[in-house]
């Protein structure tokens, strides 16, 4: 089993360059194989919209929360690491350029060896989406029209792409990724969209807030998605993060048996030496006891 670790480089430590150049040597050192770095362009005092994983759909974050732009922190976090992999958990796609997020996303990949993940989402904040002026609106089809132009970008010499939300003129974008054909394409969410967005696109699948009682049901419907592309569950990666419930190594056990390939663990911390004990209690619990799961 493989443990990743969920985090936002925000509030007082998005300022500690020492902060965030330690958790990633931290967690390196310690057998983790992924971080994740959450994306919030803005915030706001309050929200009309509701966080989908908290109970009364408020965000565990405050408006002062000012987060690191995730691919500036992990092109940072290249230059001070060398093996653990790199993902956006999660980029909010449909309210990016998707050009430039194919530049970014390549050249990370580029910088790090070829360690980055793109961990996509469509978004929750209708709020943040209008402080983008973007439409909140048909965000999952915008998705859809993006993720043609970023993989086209990717991997075509000479890219194009003429969509219903998206046109791109015939264009050339290097470097290319080292990845191939690209770097893999992880989506969050646990609805039916989100879930035919990974039977279309995706290399892996983020489930969050799920059990072992829980993820039977959506790895049914992804694998009858799957096969609609001829494809099976075996052709991605299952990522599950238990959020903010309990995860012991009984529940780390079950989720392997369900082919679950690695655990994502939430670490939000203030200093650094809070954040290297979060890491030294996961890996003494679990990342160690459940190497060989």
């Amino acid at each position: 089993m493989k443990f990743g670790v969920q985090t936002l480089f925000g509030g007082p430590v998005a300022s500690q360059p020492e902060y965030i150049i330690g958790t990633g040597k931290a967690l390196e050192d310690r057998g983790f194989s992924n971080i994740w770095a959450a994306e919030h362009v803005v915030n706001f005092p309050t929200y009309e919209s509701s966080y989908p994983y908290s109970d009364d759909g408020v965000p565990p974050f405050g408006a002062d929360t000012g987060i690191i732009e995730p691919f500036t922190v992990l092109s940072f976090l290249a230059a001070h690491t060398s093996t653990i992999k790199l993902g956006t958990g999660i980029t909010i796609l449909p309210q990016r350029n998707p050009v430039y997020l194919a530049k970014q996303a390549a050249d990370v990949d580029v910088l790090s060896g070829g360690r980055m993940i793109v961990g996509v989402g469509t978004g929750w904040s209708s709020e943040e989406f209008g402080a983008l002026n973007v439409p909140f609106e048909h965000r999952g089809s915008r998705t859809r029209d993006y993720l043609q132009v970023v993989r086209s970008l990717w991997c075509d010499e000479v890219s194009s792409f003429d969509g219903e939300y998206y046109s791109l003129p015939e264009c050339v974008q290097g470097p290319k990724p080292i990845q191939k054909p690209h770097p893999p394409l992880f989506f969050g969410g646990e609805s039916n969209p989100a879930l035919r967005r990974v039977a279309e696109f995706g290399q892996g699948w983020m489930g969050y807030r799920l059990s072992p009682e829980t993820l039977p049901e959506r790895l049914e419907k992804l694998s009858k998605m799957l096969a609609r592309y001829d494809r099976s569950l075996s052709d991605i990666e299952i990522a599950i993060s238990p959020y903010d419930t309990e995860c012991d190594l009984d529940t780390v056990k079950r989720f392997a048996d369900l082919g679950v390939e690695q655990i994502i663990l939430v670490g939000f911390a203030d200093s650094l030496e809070q954040m290297v004990q979060t890491l030294d209690n996961y890996a003494e619990t679990l990342v160690v006891p459940a190497a060989n799961i």
